[in-house]
């Protein structure tokens, strides 16, 4: 492969987006269509099994892809981490090592893996900043997942100095919005309220537990906004660290669940089972590089939990699931 160059996409452009049936790949995919490229794969029907390594191989050397977005790898929320670590590690190491090893055999112009916030330690200075990355220990509630991210990203780095490849590293702040999953075992902690409240307000129920303190404070964002940042990168950023992916206020999970409570329309009392788990106490990402590259959110997180509300009783509470796409 070339040397590492500076690239703009072309509008016509080979684009593979790995996971498009998650949250942030389906985003991606719509800004994508949004901003006019017209070279956007794979569609649904055809999308290879990211965690299978002969089929991902076959299918980056089928479409040849210019740019490749790795929003693939499963996830979940607090419970999901604890009753499934080894799953969620081990798709995501695989989801990792096939794709990133399939880009570069295929000659792809630029990668851009997404990791999570979650890759931070636990107790780290705030805001976090990539320098703090591997400076101490993670959360117990989601270290495999967080883990197997950090491999995907020391993968990418691996790849830059040994080959010249043209990997870079987006590391996401906490995303929700349309497509989301509400299921109740894998849901992150907006979806989850969303649906809770939902149902508790078409039950008539007077109160909704929610886990831990509501004292852990998140940056919020809507997964389409951070898909234009998702995108302004793979069209901006050539650097080797990874660059935070975020830039919204950080809300408490008790000022969040307010906001859910009052677009929803529930009545009744928010109670916060202090048994439960928090996670960590804070994730606030600096995105000094991000802003200095030309992007910053615009959506408040009211305006996006009523974009997230409107999507889930057109689809997921319509069809009677609680689970999005």
């Amino acid at each position: 492969m070339n040397a590492i160059e500076n690239s703009g996409m072309d509008k016509e452009a080979r684009i593979c987006v790995a996971g498009t049936d998650t949250l942030m790949g389906g985003a991606i995919v719509r800004e994508l269509k949004g901003q006019g490229y017209s070279c956007i794969a794979p569609s649904a029907d055809e999308e290879p099994a990211w965690s299978d390594e002969h089929a991902v191989a076959e299918y980056m050397q089928r479409t040849q892809p210019e740019y490749v977005f790795v929003a693939a790898g499963k996830s979940a929320g607090i419970l999901g981490n604890q009753q499934y670590p080894a799953a969620l590690m081990l798709d995501n190491l695989r989801v990792a090592a096939n794709v990133i090893d399939s880009a570069y055999h295929c000659g792809v112009q630029k990668l851009l893996y997404l990791a999570s916030s979650c890759c931070y330690p636990k107790h780290c200075a705030q805001p976090m900043r990539v320098e703090s990355l591997l400076s101490g220990p993670l959360e117990p509630t989601s270290e495999p997942y967080a883990l197997a991210k950090l491999a995907g990203i020391k993968l990418c780095q691996a790849y830059r100095r040994q080959y010249g490849a043209n990997f870079v590293v987006g590391i996401l702040g906490d995303a929700f919005g349309p497509g989301d999953d509400f299921s109740a075992e894998n849901s992150h902690v907006i979806p989850a309220l969303i649906r809770r409240m939902h149902e508790a307000k078409a039950a008539g129920a007077d109160s909704v537990v929610i886990w831990g303190s509501g004292s852990p404070r998140r940056e919020f964002m809507l997964s389409d906004e951070l898909a234009g940042a998702c995108i302004h990168v793979m069209q901006h950023y050539e650097g080797p660290r990874p660059i935070n992916l975020a830039g919204a206020p950080a809300l408490s999970i008790r000022e969040a669940a307010e906001s859910i409570r009052e677009v929803v329309g529930f009545e009744g009392e928010l109670v916060f089972d202090t048994t439960k788990p928090d996670g960590m106490p804070m994730k606030g990402l600096d995105s000094t590089p991000l802003r200095e590259l030309g992007w910053s959110p615009c959506t408040s997180f009211r305006k996006a939990v009523q974009q997230t509300y409107r999507w889930f009783l057109g689809n997921a509470a319509k069809e009677g699931t609680t689970v999005g796409g």
